[in-house]
């Protein structure tokens, strides 16, 4: 391969480790075109599957920051770049690989760790991103009818009370702030008057008294 053709390659793989989700190497010895290109569909959208060289994508992954491959990169490797659901594609990379034996889950990476054959097989062990966000979604919806039932209750209880005390008040006005209901107007004034009368009637009483003291 051509210098120029080498540094493509090399730039396009650095992109890929950098972007992907996670990256499974795997080794393909043994496969034939045929399988490729049905583990490739049963891949789908999630995932790209391509051969690469060791040498190049070595240098690559150092690009990216990516150390501790060296190792894993030997003999015949095929790359599947992840961009969808991490799950998905290694429960598609581990049903095939039992059905084609042929198929050598390596390794991978997945945030920037190097991840052993072991590792790269527990993911099929997780549940798909759809999964996640139903129970997720379930969660927030049991959260906020939670909320609104703590904010309602007091609420309810609060307008009980007050319906209970109100029909207490009907039978019985002396249970809240003075007996009786209020005056009327009328009955107001009528207090009024009566309270501006008696100083008068003690100020004519006083002035008898002195009259008559006078008199004697």
């Amino acid at each position: 391969m051509a210098r120029p053709d080498k540094a493509a390659t090399v730039a396009d793989l650095k992109d890929q480790f950098s972007g992907s989700a996670a990256v499974v190497l795997t080794e393909y010895r043994g496969l034939k075109v045929k399988d490729l290109k049905e583990l490739r569909r049963s891949l789908g959208a999630d995932a790209t599957y391509a051969v690469a060289k060791n040498t190049l994508t070595t240098i690559a992954a150092h690009e990216a920051g990516i150390e501790g491959l060296d190792s894993t990169l030997a003999g015949p490797t095929a790359i599947a770049f992840i961009n969808g659901d991490v799950a998905n594609v290694a429960k598609s990379l581990r049903d095939f690989a039992k059905a084609h034996p042929a198929l050598v889950i390596k390794g991978g990476v997945m945030d920037g760790l190097v991840l052993d054959a072991n590792a790269v097989k527990k993911l099929a062990d997780l549940e798909s991103r759809e999964v996640l966000l139903a129970k997720m979604a379930g969660a927030l919806q049991a959260n906020l009818s939670r909320a609104v039932y703590l904010i309602a209750a007091p609420l309810n209880q609060a307008a009980r009370a007050l319906g209970a005390l109100e029909r207490a008040a009907t039978e019985d006005p002396s249970l809240i702030g003075g007996a009786g209901s209020a005056p009327t107007v009328d009955q107001a004034q009528d207090n009024a008057d009566d309270t501006s009368s008696a100083p008068q009637a003690a100020d004519a009483a006083d002035t008898t008294d002195a009259a008559s003291a006078a008199t004697e």
